[in-house]
């Protein structure tokens, strides 16, 4: 017995016509979402690009920050839309949204927290999680055995992915070790092995070799990925090779060479962002990282240059050692200057320039000093700050301080602007700087910090040092500074001292 159909033809036919009209609308909305999510990253890229062309003047810093939040938030907006149009499991956006709750809670309690003086080390350990970041993407796109790669990009894929954490690795440890240096936990004296460039060489070729190895397990030879382990061996034992160069690399360079060491792990922390990206076949974080790898590498490079450093010296790791002989003995007899001493000289002096320093960052006597610098510009005297390239603990350290207090932008000069001008000045305040105004980087060649371009101001007719005691900056070495005729020295907490200045001006 035949059963007559359960559908006439002609309804079979509109349904399965209709079946596919809805598939293809299917596809083409997400065609349109995907195309919408490249425009919204092409935006985010630009927002990043201004916004390190803002940063670069501290008159259009603030927008170039905030240009900087809004190209954030479009990309993680659209980087959640787009999990939420794959249709993942609700576990994937319960783990997501915990991970997002938690970075914002962190966030919020760092920023609030943490002060100025902790800036450099947070900047480090920010460092040491984009590292992090970059080896956990690196290790899960290889055990990920379903990820839509042709079989002609395989070898490129796990080339990345080895590369990624490799540079991820060094990252990692480079900067915890940046941050241990900085908070004061390690000392600032550069670890020097016997035979370092050739410990790091060896690691580096034997890296080399385990990532051959990688790249011929990683998959079989039907380009199916290959289960038997031994890439995933090779894998980690480089993370941890690529550790112990991170941490070598750091570890071998000297407390006055830091500024350099966090400018250079912020472009290794860009390549590692990069690097995940490309794992990530995710267009904004490609060139996101490689937008923070190049800044930072300059930004590197010119700080080098204003340290008479060699770039490549900053790589290997193990500059600002010192010369090649023992540093000159620092001798002579400190002339110690009161309160009303320095009351009278800045009350005498016509031209004033002031050299801010990581004292006066720790004593946050900022504003008390703009403070100052308002009376003293009151009774038409020339007052001008002098700033380093790397004063303090992080690029730009002191001329954040000073913008926070309200320092005008016009008065907040860099080095190569007010050096030659020193001759001509008649006092000059130095508030909690050391290595910076060091005499010695000029007159001693076996100086370990020989050759580097420091603020000349012993060239003034007088010279005010504010310092708690006649100790070592950073860098570990004398100043012989604060034993020349022309420097007087007045000890004692900066913020106190400043805060009694300004008493005493308000009064007269």
């Amino acid at each position: 017995m035949t059963h007559p159909p359960l559908l006439n033809p002609m309804f079979q036919n509109v349904i399965d016509m209709d079946l596919t009209s809805t598939q293809l609308l299917a596809n083409e909305m997400l065609s349109i979402a995907d195309s919408s999510a490249k425009v919204a990253y092409l935006a985010a890229a630009v927002l990043f690009v201004l916004s390190l062309a803002g940063l670069s003047k501290q008159t259009t810093a603030r927008r170039g920050n905030l240009l900087g939040i809004i190209g954030m938030l479009i990309a993680i907006a659209v980087t959640i839309v787009a999990m939420l149009s794959a249709g993942h499991t609700m576990a994937v956006y319960t783990m997501m949204a915990v991970a997002i709750t938690a970075a914002v809670i962190v966030g919020a309690i760092l920023a609030a927290r943490v002060p100025m003086t902790g800036m450099p080390e947070l900047v480090a350990m920010l460092h040491s999680f984009v590292g992090l970041a970059a080896v956990l993407v690196g290790i899960s796109s290889h055990l990920e055995p379903h990820a839509t790669v042709p079989s002609g990009e395989l070898l490129i894929h796990d080339i990345e992915i080895f590369i990624g954490v490799f540079i991820g690795a060094i990252t990692f440890t480079g900067s915890i070790i940046a941050f241990l240096k900085l908070r004061g936990t390690i000392g600032g004296k550069p670890l020097t092995l016997p035979g370092r460039h050739l410990i790091n060489l060896t690691m580096l070729a034997g890296c080399i070799g385990l990532g051959i190895w990688f790249c011929q397990e990683a998959h079989t030879a039907d380009g199916s990925h290959n289960e038997n382990g031994q890439a995933m061996t090779a894998l980690l034992v480089m993370t941890g090779i690529a550790s112990l160069i991170g941490v070598h690399l750091v570890m071998a360079i000297g407390g006055a060479d830091m500024p350099v060491v966090v400018s250079m792990l912020n472009s290794y922390s860009g390549w590692a962002a990069s690097a995940a990206g490309f794992m990530l076949k995710n267009h904004l974080l490609i060139a996101t990282g490689a937008l923070v790898g190049s800044s930072g590498a300059i930004l590197s490079y010119i700080m080098c240059a204003a340290m008479n450093r060699s770039f490549i010296s900053v790589i290997l790791g193990g500059f600002g050692g010192g010369g090649g002989g023992p540093a000159a003995a620092v001798e002579g007899t400190v002339t110690e200057f009161s309160i009303d001493d320095t009351i009278d000289m800045l009350e005498e002096s016509n031209s004033i320039v002031i050299v801010p320093g990581y004292g006066m960052a720790v004593a946050q006597a900022q504003h008390s000093l703009a403070e100052v610098v308002k009376i003293l510009q009151s009774k038409e005297k020339q007052v001008r700050f002098a700033i380093h390239p790397v004063a303090g603990r992080l690029p730009g350290h002191m001329n954040v301080l000073l913008a926070e207090a309200n320092v005008p932008y016009d008065i907040v000069l860099e080095m190569d602007e007010i050096n030659d001008e020193m001759p001509d000045t008649d006092a000059i305040l130095v508030i909690g700087a050391n290595d910076i105004v060091n005499p010695a980087a000029l007159e001693d060649p076996n100086s370990p910090i020989a050759g580097m371009p420091v603020l000349e101001v012993w060239k003034a007719n007088n010279c005010v040092v504010m310092k708690r005691g006649l100790a070592t900056g950073y860098a570990g070495v004398d100043n012989p500074l604060f034993y020349k005729d022309n420097t007087q020295m007045l000890f004692g907490d900066a913020k106190q001292n400043v805060d009694a200045i300004l008493r005493a001006l308000q009064g007269s």
